[in-house]
């Protein structure tokens, strides 16, 4: 079974990855229904990600929105035809950075390093 810190450590591989794949447009976000299988599915697992930490470590961090975040995680899995890419492009470029950092900072508090590997 994963820890919370493993769980941290998958959110922030997930974040990277949407980072790397990130186009500079919205628009190319539309044109291109790889990029957003990527991108939803990335997503997705920092949900799931976030679904699997511990009640208790969520509740002792309730500065970060753990429902929304899965609550976004089972409108993707969930009702996969009316995925929206305007959320899902809100998500990436409002929400993750300061997500990521977020659990960078949490992942200090727990010890070690604070990058996925």
């Amino acid at each position: 079974m994963r820890d919370d810190r493993e769980r941290l450590l998958d959110i922030l591989d997930a974040i990277g990855k949407i980072e790397r794949r990130m186009p500079v447009r919205r628009e190319a976000l539309d044109e291109d229904e790889l990029l957003q299988v990527w991108m939803v599915h990335h997503v997705q697992v920092i949900g799931e990600a976030v679904r699997g930490l511990s009640e208790g470590f969520r509740a002792r961090h309730p500065e970060v929105p753990w429902r929304e975040i899965v609550t976004m995680r089972n409108v993707l899995v969930h009702h996969y035809f009316d995925v929206d890419t305007e959320e899902v492009w809100q998500a990436a470029t409002r929400d993750l950075p300061p997500l990521k950092r977020t659990i960078e900072a949490l992942l200090r508090e727990l010890g070690g390093p604070a990058e996925a590997t």
